[in-house]
């Protein structure tokens, strides 16, 4: 998935820096919707996001169970004051998915 940031060095940094301690909501919450790896890569202002599931995932479970979660909401928000929606994304989309091209 993609998304991008606010492209400001500032923001950026902050950014970062919350990733580099995530709240431990956040984790248990991936971890108990089927997430066994999540991994984001930033280049500028870009970031793509990596995540490996389980037979258990799906991206609709996964949002009901974040609308429940005030944690996860109070992070959501939080992060919404760096992330800004890609150019094609649609109206309220946030993370983009992206379509496997490659493979070796």
């Amino acid at each position: 998935m993609a998304l991008d940031l606010v492209d400001d060095p500032i923001s950026i940094a902050a950014y970062k820096k919350y990733h580099e301690k995530v709240w431990p909501e956040i984790t248990e919450s991936l971890l108990d919707s089927g997430v066994e790896n999540a991994e984001i890569y930033c280049i500028g202002n870009r970031l793509f996001m990596i995540l490996e599931v389980n037979a258990s995932f799906s991206f609709e479970n996964k949002s009901k169970m974040d609308a429940n979660n005030r944690k996860v909401q109070e992070w959501e928000i939080l992060m919404c004051n760096y992330q800004q929606a890609l150019p094609m994304a649609k109206k309220g989309e946030k993370w983009v998915l992206m379509d496997k091209i490659y493979g070796l």
